[in-house]
């Protein structure tokens, strides 16, 4: 048997391969795992083994082969344990087994453990460092070697900087700079010199370190799934975000999510410093175990292993807590608050989010709003240099649905709707008839120009156009054209429809020009509003008016809401936003249709925030309960705590709450909020990375007093 001998240098691969080799040609009485092998008895026995390999070329699956230069390697490696000839040849008469070895010796080339420091960032080195000596850390993001002279990137999380070496130094360093590869960590040591050519891409493109000294702390063993390097690569450029977040942390290495972390980091200083600098505000933190309370998603529950049966439910938001701290006294409190909810993912929701949670003693909603826009617009203009105008436009919920068919309009391009019921309510045209009669409307978009928009991209049901309107929920997409002689085109019960005094009525209530193209829906109005305002994005989009507009960035208040709505399913009415928000004052005899003090924050078509003033008389509160069916009893049993502060003086207060990852992912111009999340979850509610949620021990759910229903199968 060879000898045995510790050697704490043995690389991970190498050890990998002798046990492999071991289980085919020792004793079966051996116990190879526990055996370590170093310096020549390792090598010794690696030129008895190799002859004895099985020729299967599976055999090394498993190992990770690394094209490295085997000369190099065995000059660093093998040479001091003077290695024999034979097994020299044995190991070069199989490439694949040389590879392997010659991955183990690049390994070998990593020192020991240890915890360095640096005396610069890599990204921070400028003409004024020149003849410096410095040391840095970080990852290697690309290398070159043009005629001897060997180029290195190093990057840290300040940037990138190159470094140089070339045989006439050093020739060691230059031999270790020859092998490095992307994503090796290393410490460098040497001189800040000028480059011979600058590189304006690069903040530190004037200057180069020259290298003195490097060591290998930590190598990469396997193939990267993906590029991190800044150098163009179309293969590399796109992975799939599946790819992406099962690899999270080798994606959180890209530029782009580097800097969108980072910006999301300077919104929420630049938060912090507003409202605790300049306005006064308190953060303070509520619980994140709490009780289950009716907010519109389905809580996440956490069972209680010391009250088997109960349960806690993590915060859909820490409304209920910031109402009784303005009860205690807080004036003005805020806090980054980390909320949970239980719903249907799409590209710009998580299971878990944060906001920035806002309330206010003694403000009316005007004061409430301005202080908004004041914080708004520090942030965009600070954190992106985007200028927001202020005051920002306030437009009623009404008046949203009724020119833009939504409650959060984006407003950088116009094509809005009309409402033409009055001038068709006794028209030819049935359709339009019959919904006017039934208690419905009848719509229209005024599209500019309308030329640019095919008539069989509005043939119903294939065209591009009226397919998005069947989407939508249109049954069907009635058109006409304005001609450049001023007379209606188009299918002839339209044209019926509009003959005559009707349609100058309707051109002048539009203000329609030759060219323009009308689109017209009818039925219930709020389907109708909705499904036009679908289209009218689409549309947009379709024609490029958001990137030809000359507005690029709108942020406007959407205001009085209704303060409940008419579930059918369960055939009730329920809260727009939540029972906590107060109604009118002038509506509070009336509350299924009074409007609420509730405003949201819409800029370029998506919801950035909202929030209320806040119920604080027990009376009023009790009356919205009952409005939505809650009982006096079952409002004691879920918000007495609440009522209870109402009765002990609770002052007039309001807040709002802004989302930080939607407004951190439109001012990076990401796609999804996932791409300023560090771990963000998948739309299946699922970590990639860490493979959550998953099954847990029988016997934890046995403390918890929790048995599964083994009669249903998992989704």
């Amino acid at each position: 048997m060879p000898p045995t001998t510790r050697c704490t240098d043995l690389s991970p691969s190498l050890h990998h391969l002798l046990v492999y080799l071991t289980r085919a040609t020792w004793p079966p009485s051996v116990d190879c795992r526990t055996t370590t092998l170093g310096g020549g008895g390792a090598l010794r026995f690696l030129a008895r083994a190799i002859p004895t390999l099985p020729s299967r070329r599976n055999s090394l699956v498993g190992f990770t082969f690394h094209h490295v230069d085997f000369a190099a390697c065995a000059a660093a490696m093998y040479a001091p344990m003077r290695m024999g000839s034979a097994c020299l040849r044995s190991l070069r008469a199989r490439p694949a087994i040389c590879r392997c070895a010659a991955a183990s010796a690049a390994e070998t080339l990593v020192q020991a453990p240890s915890w360095p420091s640096r005396s610069h960032l890599a990204g921070t080195l400028r003409a004024s460092d020149v003849d410096a000596k410095v040391c840095l850390c970080g990852w290697v993001d690309g290398t070159r070697n043009h005629g001897g002279i060997v180029f290195v990137d190093l990057r840290d999380h300040s940037g990138v900087v190159q470094l140089a070496s070339d045989p006439k130094g050093a020739l060691e360093t230059h031999r270790r700079m020859e092998r490095l590869r992307n994503e090796y960590v290393v410490h460098v040591f040497g001189t800040v010199r000028l480059r011979h050519e600058s590189n304006p891409k690069m903040q530190t493109g004037e200057v180069e370190l020259c290298v003195d000294r490097i060591e290998l702390l930590n190598a990469v063993t396997k193939p990267l799934p993906f590029s991190v390097s800044h150098v163009e690569d179309a293969k590399n450029q796109s992975p799939l975000e599946e790819t992406r977040l099962k690899y999270r942390v080798l994606d959180l290495r890209t530029k782009r999510m580097a800097n969108n972390l980072k910006l999301r980091h300077q919104v929420i200083k630049c938060m912090r410093r507003f409202l605790e600098d300049e306005q006064g505000f308190t953060e303070i933190e509520t619980p994140i175990l709490t009780k289950s309370t009716p907010e519109g998603a389905r809580d996440y529950l956490v069972p209680s292993r010391i009250h088997p049966g109960s349960w806690y439910a993590l915060p859909q938001s820490p409304q209920l807590f910031k109402q009784m701290l303005m009860c205690a006294g807080f004036d003005r409190y805020y806090q980054l608050a980390r909320c949970f909810r239980d719903e249907d993912l799409r590209a710009d929701r998580q299971p878990e989010f944060t906001q920035l949670d806002l309330e206010m003693a003694f403000m009316d909603q005007n004061q409430i709003m301005q202080l908004s826009e004041d914080l708004l617009v520090k942030v965009f203009k600070d954190c992106a240099n985007i200028e927001l105008s202020k005051p920002f436009p306030r437009m009623t919920y009404d008046a949203a649905m009724s020119r833009y068919g939504t409650d959060r309009p984006d407003t950088r391009y116009d094509l809005r709707l009309y409402d033409i019921s009055m001038h068709v309510k006794d028209c030819s045209f049935k359709v339009f008839a019959d919904a006017v009669s039934d208690g419905g409307s009848v719509y229209c978009i005024r599209v500019p120009n309308g030329g640019r928009i095919s008539n069989s991209k509005l043939k119903w049901p294939k065209g591009e156009v009226a397919k998005e309107a069947a989407a939508a929920g249109l049954a069907g997409l009635s058109f006409a054209r304005l001609g450049a002689d001023g007379t209606l085109e188009g299918a002839k019960p339209i044209l019926e429809a509009l003959e005559g005094d009707r349609a100058n009525k309707i051109m002048e209530h539009i203000r329609m020009e030759p060219g323009d193209l009308l689109l017209f829906g009818a039925g219930p109005t709020r389907s109708i509003q909705t499904a036009l305002g679908r289209l009218r994005c689409f549309i947009a989009n379709s024609l490029g008016e958001i990137v030809d507009s000359n507005v690029q960035h709108t942020a406007l208040w959407i205001t009085d809401f209704p303060l409940m709505e008419w579930n059918e399913e369960q055939e009730r009415y329920e809260s727009v936003h939540h029972p906590f928000t107060a109604p009118h004052a002038s509506d509070l005899s009336n509350l299924q249709n009074a409007r609420a003090h509730a405003y949201d924050i819409v800029y370029n078509g998506v919801e950035i925030g909202g929030g209320s003033l806040r119920i604080y008389q027990r009376e009023v509160q009790e009356k919205v309960f009952a409005a939505i069916g809650v009982s006096k009893m079952e409002a004691e049993e879920k918000f007495g705590y609440l009522l209870q502060c109402f009765d002990m003086g609770a002052p007039p207060h309001g807040g709002l709450a802004l989302g930080i990852d939607r407004l951190v992912m439109l001012l990076c111009g990401a796609s999804s909020i996932r791409d300023v999340i560090a771990f963000p979850k998948t739309t299946q509610a699922v970590c990639s990375l860490t493979h959550t949620p998953d099954p847990v021990p029988p016997s934890q759910l046995k403390e918890l007093h929790i048995r599964l229903d083994q009669s249903k199968e998992p989704h």
